[in-house]
């Protein structure tokens, strides 16, 4: 089936730019929206970026601010993996998620991981796909492929919420400790008076 064989060799072939295939220069609003839309994978227009979400984004600080009205590879990965991230996450969870990763990393490094990630998923899958399955296999692997992606979709809502929890829970630990330390340093102020 024809469209079986697009739909594999997109999987197969289908990756966004590496960082050293971003630009050199800063690009426009409008040159950025053309330029993501290339790098991702669809098959119709439903879920394109626009200015608008741009701008969202970067009011929810999910994107640092442009440079002017120019915008980096630091931005032009951020959209990529937020326009992926939030196929299956809320846009919240998908900046938070985004943050704890960057945490410990800079946003090449990052980027990096992420698409060799994206890469292991779509070539896993790819090799899933038979060119040769029958139009009434279809609704049968489509459902299978439906509930597989709400079960990801559920533990990975679930360990964001974790994360959310323990990083709510460090940042108390942190605050106590911060106060436990100082408290000492009061009394022994008052026993020197």
């Amino acid at each position: 089936m024809e469209e079986l064989k697009q739909l594999k060799n997109k999987l197969l072939k289908g990756r966004s730019a590496s960082w050293d295939e971003f630009p050199d220069i800063a690009l426009y609003k409008d040159q950025v929206l053309t330029y993501i839309s290339k790098q991702l994978i669809h098959f119709d227009d439903r879920e394109q970026l626009t200015s608008a979400m741009i701008n969202n984004y970067i009011k929810g600080n999910l994107l640092p601010r442009p440079d002017g009205k120019k915008y980096t590879k630091e931005h032009l990965s951020g959209m990529i993996e937020i326009c992926i991230l939030k196929q299956v996450l809320t846009v919240g969870d998908t900046g938070f998620l985004l943050q704890k990763e960057l945490e410990d990393s800079n946003f090449e490094l990052f980027y990096e991981k992420f698409r060799q990630a994206m890469d292991d998923s779509m070539s896993k899958l790819a090799e899933q796909v038979d060119i040769n399955w029958s139009l009434q296999d279809l609704s049968d692997i489509a459902l299978h492929m439906a509930i597989s992606s709400y079960s990801y979709k559920l533990v990975c809502e679930r360990l964001v919420d974790i994360i959310r929890s323990g990083s709510d829970l460090g940042d108390l630990k942190d605050k106590q400790g911060n106060k436990q330390a100082k408290k000492p340093e009061k009394k022994v102020e008052k026993q020197q008076t």
